[in-house]
């Protein structure tokens, strides 16, 4: 029985929440255990909720004013997709921060199996500067 995009929802709100929140245990969270995550196309994926949740370790730490939000969700058996756009400023600069791209995902026993996301990232001078 295939999932429905509720369910799926329901993953992207946790993973989004942990995002935006500055929580990665969250994030991770969303994956199986053995789960896959690959950063962006030419990056060696991540395996393990271990290695995920160290590859985000460091969001509260280095972004704030965090908004990560997604569209409409489609959905093909235990696969989904959604474009999403996630803005933030770089603690350490100041730089407003501005990433747009698509997520697609995998499920598995109603966690993520694998994700891959493919973004764009624009940057813009802080405030005043």
């Amino acid at each position: 029985m295939s999932a429905t995009a509720g369910e799926f929802r329901s993953l992207l709100d946790q993973f989004a929440d942990g995002w935006n929140q500055g929580e990665p245990g969250r994030m991770a969270d969303a994956f199986l255990p053995d789960g896959v995550y690959q950063p962006g196309p030419f990056d060696a994926p991540l395996k393990g909720r271990q290695a995920i949740l160290d590859y985000w370790r460091d969001v509260p730490l280095a972004q704030s004013d965090v908004s990560f939000r997604y569209g409409e969700i489609f959905v093909a058996g235990p696969w989904f997709s959604t474009e999403f756009r996630c803005t933030y400023v770089r603690r350490r600069t100041g730089e407003s921060v501005d990433v747009r791209g698509a997520l697609f995902c995998e499920t598995k026993d109603g966690k993520i199996a694998e994700m891959r996301m493919l973004w764009e990232r624009r940057m813009a001078p802080r405030s005043g500067a």
